[in-house]
């Protein structure tokens, strides 16, 4: 069966990454695009979802790449016309938020992928298999990059719900959430945010293991890096194992010597999963790192520094 599918949101993400995706795979057929503002070369565009409904083109799915603070109100819609849901990551600017769509995902017997795509390689598997059973006393989180770089002009992401650093931020915390073995809490956090922002630009924060037991577990996020790219966790567990992941993930180092390096087909791998999904009729909803992000924002102590130009 080839899917009918529509884009919601043509902004850089859409460009980059799904729509060449949905062009690959040969479960879906790209039939529409939906923005107020962008078009998609050889498909009918559309300013709304209701304009897309009026239109009477046949559509199954709809991947939802708008700014996260818009998209359950849209949701709704979409279900309402009896489309299955592909969200983008963050998948909405509060957890709340998050389970009504998929309470409502639920009533409607639609199918809801709220798609993590850092998650999607094999190092990380790979991580995640070598920590099963173990004890986790340490981690470190270094996502640090340019934001002039990878979200050019995007002034949502200053606004509230926009996230700010979270929202490369929460790439660690997707990868984190799977492959620890137990789940860890956030226990303190500083945020810096702009004098001319509402979302930060920058976040250290603190976490704790569930069960109490000493432990050194941290991240930094920092949007002002402008020298490349520092995407890296470090793992170690109480009976000596390390794990280094680096490059986004990518590539996985297990006591000092590389385990895996892994050819990045990150959203190529999440229409596949999207397209088994819909086969079997069913959802994939983890709130995990979008609970994490929520409560260092509950925990973080705002710290205000200078404008950002």
């Amino acid at each position: 069966m080839v899917f009918k599918i529509a884009v919601v949101g043509l902004g850089k993400i859409a460009t980059d990454q799904h729509l060449p995706c949905i062009a690959k795979n040969r479960n879906f057929k790209l039939v529409a695009g939906v923005s107020r503002h962008a078009k998609v070369d050889q498909v009918p565009c559309f300013e709304s979802l209701g304009q897309l409904r009026a239109s009477k083109i046949a559509v199954d799915c709809v991947a939802l790449c708008t700014p996260p603070a818009v998209r359950l109100a849209m949701a709704r819609e979409a279900l309402d016309y009896g489309w299955h849901l592909l969200i983008e990551k963050p998948p909405t600017p509060t957890v709340g938020e998050l389970l009504a769509m998929e309470a409502y995902a639920r009533k409607k017997k639609r199918v809801l992928y709220a798609a993590w795509h850092s998650r999607y390689n094999k190092s990380v598997d790979m991580a995640k298999a070598k920590l099963k059973g173990h004890h986790v006393n340490f981690l470190k989180v270094a996502w640090k990059e340019d934001v002039r770089k990878w979200h050019p002009g995007q002034e949502w992401i200053w606004q509230p719900g926009g996230f700010g650093v979270f929202d490369p931020g929460i790439n660690a915390l997707s990868i984190v959430t799977k492959i620890l073995p137990e789940p860890i809490f956030a226990d303190s956090a500083t945020i810096e945010v702009p004098a001319n922002a509402a979302t930060p630009i920058a976040a250290n924060i603190r976490f704790k293991r569930g069960d109490g037991a000493a432990a050194d577990l941290s991240a930094a996020f920092d949007w002002r890096q402008e020298t490349g790219e520092t995407w890296e966790i470090e793992i170690g567990t109480k009976d000596g194992m390390t794990l280094h992941l680096k490059k986004g993930g990518s590539v996985l180092f297990v006591n000092g010597k590389i385990a895996h390096e892994a050819v990045l087909h990150e959203y190529e791998d999440i229409y596949a999963k999207f397209a088994r999904l819909l086969k079997a009729k069913n959802s994939d909803v983890d709130a995990s790192p979008l609970q994490l992000v929520s409560d260092c924002f509950m925990l973080g102590k705002p710290v205000l520094t200078e404008k950002f130009v």
